[in-house]
């Protein structure tokens, strides 16, 4: 979405982001197989892996993604997992948009609501309506109601196919319901109506010498439309996809012509009870940020970037940012971004290491907290990180889940004719491994991060000088338990797995991740604290593993990582693995009838090319060089009547490629048009629709190869391994500090009282919790930031003005609610 502000284009970029934590006490029938999926109105976006045999699941599955569309409703529902039948689905927790709001930034519990088919629906309609005042022949006088069902768009899919959708059309009273019925369109979620229908609002009443009209307010108070959207059963019940209610007494003279968002019905599952269903515990995070052009933010951007050099750092832009935040995470995750895209991150890290270790008072303690530190750490590895997990640690995870060998070692886990000591071989055998997969690897380890742990080795060398393993556990904290322990035990976070893993899996995962962990940390195995386990089982399995070899291994791979020498070979040999996923591409030359059009294949990819294959593993059956990409596009709908659709134009016929769901359709156009960004034969204009049955249906013209009738749409910044759009993550920030802003004036104020009174406080004061070292320098910071804060809430203010005014009642930033008052 995109507006215009003074000629400049405004951005509305929303993002979801959070965790499903667990579920309790589900419908206590019978044990259950339990997943969890996250639904933007109808269409599922996110899928967690299933918890066998639970009626109390514990998920604890962290999700972000970027939200490609509007939508009205988020939905979290609750699956029984079936093999033979259709999986159950026990209750839903559904929020509407506006209230995701009340539930940011903190962990709730929700009931588990009946799902009921009035209430689940998505979409939108497109309405004209007139309110005309007729002379009859005999002179009387009557009102009558025009209502122009122009098209619906966003539709949901039934039984996974585009619907067969019909609108029904009602004026409704105290006793009248005149009813109407469009065609029938087929197999489109965006169906174009365009068909008009007339309704007598009030009785004909003799036309007065004053040429005034009578009208019965009485009458005209107790109606009202309502237009119902039905998919046409043929065979089976039609089913309900949502309806609106306009009460007639709003038009009165008007016209009204605008976009109404669907609702569910009033009446719902009532009889329902909604307390023995279970609950959920979700925590939640939504953002919608309206992202000015880049000049609006020069002046906080440069605050930002120079954050590192204001001494002390606590005094920072970026520092104060992380203390008026309830949770450092949000301020965290912009300003990472921000400060990778301007190669200002490895100063501004080892400013606040270097802060967080005045405070350390034991070596053995040093970066195990969750400080802005090594939060800050943490962000940096996940997204520079990427490409090394994936050559690093993929191709053993891939032969650990798919060869199925069983490790457990618990004794109360294990099953009745259980092999202790083989599956005892098995996990010794993965973690050797995994181990050496990791220790080898240093070559791989990106130069940004080398940089980092070279900077966090040498401040805790200097806080503790006396200590000789201090230098080594101060990188192994996080490189280590922080980095490849986390992708181990969770592979399909980190893009390593394309699916979740089975029970089975998921365990011998997390066995090898303590595995790592504990040999990763320094010193653990020649200072024999063994006997601090708490499972004893893991002391006895680590009693294999003391010997010389693997410290000196852990040793060696940390001196590697923590040197500022260059470890990625220049031009990059190897090709940045960087998008592989399941979809369905048309196949090429075909007609545009027949079941076989749309295949379902493997698709991946690299810095180099873009391939698809028959399974994953497996040989490409079709590639395209990168530099032979001319252009990444959405395809209309109408095309093939399937929602999803992008097309990548080369230079062959265009690849037709339809996705699973809009967040991963905008994902992969994203990579694509990332990665082809400098191509230097990239078109400028393209054909929204496919070319069948001789013509373009865009344009109509019946030459294959004629020129676009659309312009390509912008691409984005040129950088394939961190994709960064650095004015998105400083509005973000610009709107962290603006949620914060009595905050920020209450620092202020108690930077100004400590400037002028220095003596001791006697009481605690609201700033207590707040690090002041500098108060004259804190005190100029937080002037500079209120002051730019101002300035970007009036450019804010004109645009919302701008686009308060150009909404139309009933339009999408005004939506009618779908009831009477």
């Amino acid at each position: 979405m995109a507006a215009e502000d003074g000629g400049d284009e405004v951005r509305v970029l929303q993002n979801l982001r959070g965790k499903i934590c667990e579920a309790k006490h589900l419908v206590p029938n019978k044990m259950r197989d339990v997943f969890c999926t996250i639904n933007l109105d109808q269409e599922e976006v996110f899928r967690t892996q299933v918890v066998e045999k639970s009626l109390s699941p514990y998920f604890g599955e962290e999700f972000y993604f970027e939200i490609p569309r509007t939508f009205q409703w988020l939905s979290f529902y609750i699956y029984d997992k079936s093999v033979l039948q259709k999986d159950l689905r026990i209750g839903k927790v559904s929020i509407r948009k506006e209230d995701l709001c009340n539930y940011t930034g903190k962990e709730n519990w929700f009931l588990l609501q009946p799902i009921d088919s009035n209430s689940e629906v998505q979409g939108k309609v497109h309405l004209e309506l007139k309110l005309n005042e007729l002379i009859t022949d005999n002179g009387s006088v009557c009102q009558q109601l025009v209502v122009h069902i122009k098209e619906c768009h966003g539709l949901p899919l039934i039984n996974g196919q585009n619907c067969d959708p019909y609108a029904t059309v009602s004026l409704v009273g105290p006793s009248r319901n005149d009813q109407k019925k469009t065609k029938v369109k087929k197999k489109t979620s965006n169906p174009q109506f365009n068909e008009t229908f007339y309704f007598e609002v009030t009785r004909s009443s003799s036309y007065t010498k004053k040429s005034q009209f009578q009208v019965e307010e009485e009458d005209i108070e107790k109606l009202e439309l309502r237009v119902d959207l039905w998919n046409n059963g043929n065979l089976v019940q039609d089913v309900f996809l949502g309806e609106i209610k306009v009460p007639v007494k709003v038009l009165r003279n008007d016209s009204f012509q605008a976009w109404y968002l669907l609702q569910p019905r009033e009446n719902g599952n009532k009889s329902s009870k909604t307390d023995d269903l279970g609950s959920l515990r979700l925590n939640i995070c939504y953002t919608e940020d309206y992202v000015l052009p880049s000049e609006y933010y020069a002046s906080l951007r440069n605050l930002l970037l120079k954050s590192s050099d204001v001494q002390p750092i606590s005094a920072s832009a970026a520092y104060i940012l992380s203390e008026v935040c309830r949770d450092k995470y949000d301020a965290v995750l912009p300003l990472v971004r921000l400060l990778l895209h301007h190669h200002k991150l490895v100063p501004f890290v080892t400013a606040v290491a270097e802060l967080d270790l005045k405070d350390t008072q034991e070596a053995n303690t040093v970066f195990r907290g969750n400080t802005l530190a090594t939060r800050c750490v943490d962000e940096m590895m996940k997204i520079v990180g990427r490409h090394y997990l994936k050559v690093t640690l993929k191709p053993v995870l891939d032969e650990i889940c798919e060869s199925l060998k069983p490790c457990e070692i618990d004794p109360i886990k294990l099953k009745e004719g259980d092999n202790v000591e083989v599956h005892m071989e098995n996990l010794r055998y993965y973690v050797d491994k995994v181990f050496r997969e990791i220790v080898r690897s240093s070559i791989s380890c990106p130069t940004l991060m080398c940089d980092v742990f070279y900077s966090l080795r040498h401040l805790a060398a200097k806080r503790f000088p006396n200590d000789p393993h201090v230098q080594y556990s101060a990188v192994s904290s996080f490189v280590f338990l922080r980095f490849f322990a986390v992708a181990v035990v969770s592979p399909h976070t980190f893009h390593l797995r394309p699916h979740h893993p089975d029970a089975q899996t998921s365990r011998t995962l997390t066995l090898i991740s303590k595995a790592i962990q504990t040999l990763g940390s320094w010193g653990s195995l020649t200072k024999s604290k063994l006997s601090s386990f708490k499972e004893t089982f893991m002391c006895e399995f680590f009693k294999t593993f003391q010997e010389e070899k693997f410290t000196e291994s852990v040793k060696k791979f940390l001196d590697d990582v923590s040197s500022t020498e260059s470890k990625e070979p220049s031009g990059l040999s190897e090709p940045v693995h960087l998008k592989e996923g399941e979809m369905y591409k048309r196949a090429q030359g075909r007609t545009r009838i027949g079941k076989k059009n749309f295949k379902k294949r493997w698709f991946c990819l690299t810095s180099r090319e873009f391939t698809y294959h028959k399974q994953q593993d497996k040989e490409p059956i079709f590639t395209i060089p990168i530099k032979n990409i001319l252009a990444v596009e959405k395809l209309d709908e109408s095309s093939f009547n399937k929602k999803n659709m992008f097309q990548v134009l080369h230079g062959e016929k265009p690849l037709y490629i339809q996705a699973n769901n809009c967040v991963e359709a905008s994902e992969w156009i994203e990579a694509l048009c990332r990665v082809t960004r400098c191509n230097q034969k990239r078109l400028s204009f393209y054909h929204p629709s496919a070319f069948l049955n001789g013509n373009w249906l865009c344009c109509k013209a019946t030459v294959e190869n004629i020129v676009g009738c659309a312009r390509c749409t912008a691409g984005v910044p040129a950088d394939t391994q961190i994709e960064i759009d650095g004015d998105r993550e400083t509005e973000r920030i610009y709107s962290l500090f603006t949620i914060n802003i009595s905050k920020l004036q209450k620092l202020e104020e108690a930077c100004g009282s400590i400037a002028v009174y220095q003596g001791p406080q006697k009481e605690p004061d609201d700033y207590s919790n707040f690090t002041i070292e500098d108060s004259v320098a804190t005190f100029h910071t937080l002037k500079q930031i209120i002051d730019i804060v101002e300035k970007l809430n009036d450019s804010h203010e004109k645009y919302r003005k701008k686009r308060s005014s150009s909404a139309k009642y009933g339009s999408e930033e005004n939506p009618i609610v779908g009831k009477v008052s």
